[in-house]
């Protein structure tokens, strides 16, 4: 029984074999990868000297220059350190951030089907060499420059490499280029040139392979340099009023310099970055491949989720249950794609006269059929489909009503002529030659394709029943395909010319159930804020009966699906009003897209065959599927599920909303902070406090609060409600729902304990300045922990830690030698102490009262 199903139909209408493996591991060393060759890596001292070109740093070093000029040696170890320190961790940070995206990179390299060793393989298209015999199918990306040996309808997209919007009718003896996408049909063809040699290496290789900045990038860059330039304004405030105040001006200006650098996040870009980066990396580790850095942003903002049915919000695991004869019907027992069942009708077995029309019908499918069926690797394994699910289902049907082996059939019966599937004809023919020298027309398709005048010769009450039967089916969630058959005189007609006359030979229901998780998921979506629509190119009647069972729509009449003929005739007609769409057509896919995007809402969409690949293009987010989707769909998604699980993209959007808001959590702090530090650099002559700080010790605040902490936010856990608040639109601004209301606060608050804690301590007569220093450096530590959307969490360790280090270092700064005399600094007593933790413990209590007063507008 093992040996029925296991042979899928051969690509090539000739016999091939192949490269040895031996012979395509020789060819690898020989001829190279079959890849453009990556951009040298950035040398160490190129990114060093790009990081010394940040105008912040070229800034701090020129006031590095003015200290040592004046003779103010501390300060100047205390920049150079500064200096160091920043450009270390800055260069660390793009290093790792580089990794992550090749990392990345590497997982989302494409693949091609070759024959290896005279079977098919799935092969990295990486190592596809010259001499390889490439097997080619619709949505496949041709993986080199190739000769065809054998083509069938064969369509190729080459608008990458030609700029031609038609896709372009190639025959045996015609040559492939690589990168062309295979839009209609298959064939065999064997591989000439590869990597920098083919034809789209030779135009990548002219490409620059820079990566441009993020939208988010791009938006905080122009966030700086209004900051920084406010805050260069507020600074040369400053240093005019120490000259007023009779200060030295080569100490205020160094102290002024300093006092710019410290308040401007200069980390911010490399922490977005990393973050990004890291985020994608999260992702990939949860069966969510990001392709595209922006995409981590983008997800976050979802408000559209575009689902398919077949295979997402279902199991994809498709079983024929029941066929429909004109001579009579019959269930057909057995789970899975094994070949173990029965035809029974009222629960007994047909007889053989009853089960004659049954296997008619079973072994035309099976003719007209493209898939195969893999065997278990051992006893208790599950039989597996090659290709098509539901072509393999037919299959399965077939082994279970006692058909020939599909093998066996294919050899009696040679496949001739074939007119593939089509999304736009809805059926698909194939013709083979007989025994005795006739031709055998069989075809597949969807009923309302299939069953009409033009195709079939059958009375008109015939195929009314078959209709009906067909419209009751698929109000019982069957996916129905309609099978029809005929016997010719042999003659040498295209296949399509052969769909007239023909015999109906019944209908078989697939049943194709919903995943256990499917209603969880779209109810997930929902809560987040996220509207789930269904579009299916299934009948609408099965897809109704879906979209119910999942959640989608509410259980009401079928008249709430929209069909793509419906569309087509009304075009006007208000897409984003429709949860449900069936019959559609890629074209229709895009339409729903677009009329989405235009009402302002940020579309996800899932596909997986080359029909889809202009949809997942045009929406926000293009979400692939990794296991059954097509190259060309995961080529032109942003988002790949390796699991093929819809709950994985809700996964994605809670990462990504994550990323956004320890990005948002860290501009309120970095802000905060350093507007607190201008503020007491203001405010404190004003209070007695001629010079409240000296450059060192605000360069040693911007060190360990930037440093250390600033990084380690970039880690913490979603919020708990993250998924439980809409998405944010898309063009809000970074510091837009309570942002920078909730930093003016913050700012406020560590600048005024920061200098209650100064002017007490001057009052009492301690060391006031060192007082203030370790005050204004706690309270915005305090801000770091209190900002924490889990403030118990362990999911972080890195920010209490951080927290931690940098604490011990401040302390450091007051009782270690080396660092008293850089950055002028006195030990203080416990009263002091005690005051610095009081402005951290304030600072604390202020962010955590914030989250609640702030919760609706702004969750960072």
């Amino acid at each position: 029984m093992t040996s029925r199903a296991t042979d899928a139909p051969p690509l090539p209408i000739r016999e091939e074999a192949g490269l040895s493996g031996a012979e395509a591991e020789r060819r690898l060393a020989r001829y190279g990868r079959n890849e453009v060759a990556p951009p040298r890596p950035t040398p160490l001292h190129q990114r060093v000297l790009g990081q010394l070109r940040d105008p912040l740093i070229m800034v701090l070093l020129g006031a590095a220059l003015l200290t040592i000029a004046i003779g103010d040696h501390p300060d100047a170890v205390v920049i150079a350190l500064v200096v160091v320190v920043n450009t270390t961790v800055g260069v660390a940070q793009e290093i790792r951030a580089d990794r992550a995206v090749a990392a990345l990179s590497a997982l989302s390299a494409p693949h091609a089907r070759v024959l290896r060793d005279g079977a098919p393989d799935d092969v990295p298209t990486a190592l596809v060499v010259p001499g390889d015999t490439l097997l080619l199918g619709e949505g496949d990306i041709v993986a080199a420059d190739a000769e065809l040996t054998d083509a069938s309808a064969l369509l190729t997209d080459e608008s990458m490499l030609t700029g031609e919007s038609e896709p372009v009718a190639r025959t045996a003896g015609e040559r492939v280029s690589a990168g062309t996408v295979v839009v209609r049909g298959r064939g065999v063809a064997t591989a000439t040139a590869t990597g920098p040699a083919s034809t789209f290496g030779r135009i990548a290789a002219l490409l620059d392979g820079g990566h441009e900045p993020t939208p988010l990038q791009r938006r905080l860059a122009s966030l700086g340099r209004v900051l920084a330039a406010a805050t260069l304004a507020l600074c040369v405030l400053f240093f005019a009023l120490g000259l007023v105040h009779g200060l030295p001006a080569g100490t205020m200006a160094v102290t002024a310099i300093s006092l710019a650098v410290a308040a401007v996040p200069e980390s911010l870009p490399a922490v977005v970055t990393l973050a990004l980066a890291l985020g994608a990396r999260r992702m990939a580790a949860r069966s969510a491949l990001v392709r595209r850095l922006p995409a981590v942003e983008t997800l976050g903002s979802v408000s559209v989720l575009a689902t398919d049915k077949t295979g997402t919000l279902t199991e994809g695991r498709m079983v024929v249950q029941h066929v429909w004869t004109p001579e009579g019907s019959a269930d057909i027992s057995g789970t899975g794609y094994g070949p173990d069942g029965r035809l029974l009708r009222d629960g007994r077995p047909l007889t053989p006269a009853e089960a004659r029309p049954v296997r008619e019908l079973l072994m035309a499918a099976s003719l007209c059929n493209d898939a195969g069926l893999r065997p278990p690797p051992d006893e208790a394994g599950d039989w597996t489909p090659v290709g098509d699910p539901m072509e393999a289902a037919l299959l399965s049907s077939a082994a279970k009503a006692q058909c020939p082996p599909p093998a066996e059939l294919r050899q009696l019966c040679p496949r001739t002529a074939e007119a593939p599937f089509d999304p736009l004809r809805k059926r698909m023919t194939t013709l083979h030659h007989l025994p005795d020298g006739n031709v055998l027309v069989c075809l597949k398709g969807a009923p309302e394709s299939v069953l009409d005048t033009t195709v079939l010769d059958a009375e008109p009450g015939l195929l009314d029943e078959a209709r009906r039967q067909a419209d009751t089916l698929a109000r019982r969630g069957f996916r129905v395909l309609a099978v029809a058959g005929a016997e010719r005189l042999w003659q040498p007609l295209p296949a399509g010319r052969a769909e007239h006359g023909l015999r109906l030979l019944g209908l078989a229901a697939i049943s194709d159930p919903p995943k256990p998780t499917a209603a969880a998921t779209l109810a997930a979506c929902r809560a987040a804020g996220i509207t789930p629509i269904m579009i299916t190119g299934d009948h609408p009647a099965t897809a109704h009966a879906i979209a119910v069972r999942t959640g989608v729509v509410e259980d009401g009449p079928v008249g709430t699906v929209l069909t793509g003929p419906e569309l087509a005739a009304a075009p006007d007609t208000d897409l984003t009003a429709v949860r449900v769409f069936a019959r559609t057509d890629p074209q229709q896919k895009l339409d729903i897209v677009r009329a989405w995007r235009a009402r302002g809402a940020v579309t996800a969409m899932t596909g997986d065959g080359v029909n889809d690949g202009p949809a997942l293009r045009q929406a926000d987010i293009g979400v692939a599927m990794g296991a059954r989707g097509t190259e060309v769909a995961r080529q032109a998604a942003d988002l790949v599920l390796t699991d093929d699980e819809l709950s994985t993209v809700v996964t994605a959007v809670e990462e990504g909303r994550r990323v956004y808001d320890n990005i948002r959590r860290f501009l309120v702090y970095a802000l905060a902070g350093g507007t607190a530090e201008i503020m007491v650099m203001l405010a404190g002559p004003l209070l007695g406090l001629p010079l409240p700080l000296r450059a060192g010790q605000i360069l040693w605040i911007n060190l360990l609060t930037h440093g250390l902490t600033g990084v380690a936010m970039g880690a913490e856990p979603a919020a708990p409600d993250a998924m439980r608040r809409p998405p944010r639109p898309p063009r809000q601004h970074i510091l837009a729902a309570g942002v920078w209301q909730r930093l003016l606060v913050l700012a406020a608050t560590v600048t005024a304990v920061s200098l209650l804690a100064g002017t007490t301590a001057r009052a009492l007569g301690l060391p006031w300045q060192s007082v203030l220093f370790l005050a204004l450096l706690a309270s915005q530590l305090g801000v770091a922990l209190g900002l924490r959307a889990r403030l118990l969490t362990t999911a972080n360790p890195f920010l209490p830690a951080s927290v931690a280090a940098s604490a011990l270092l401040a302390t450091a700064a007051l009782y270690l030698p080396v660092l008293q005399s850089l950055l002028d600094t006195e030990p203080v007593s416990p009263s002091g102490t005690c005051l610095a933790a009081a402005a951290a413990l304030a600072a604390f209590a202020t962010a955590r009262l914030l989250r609640g007063a702030f919760h609706r507008k702004a969750r960072p």
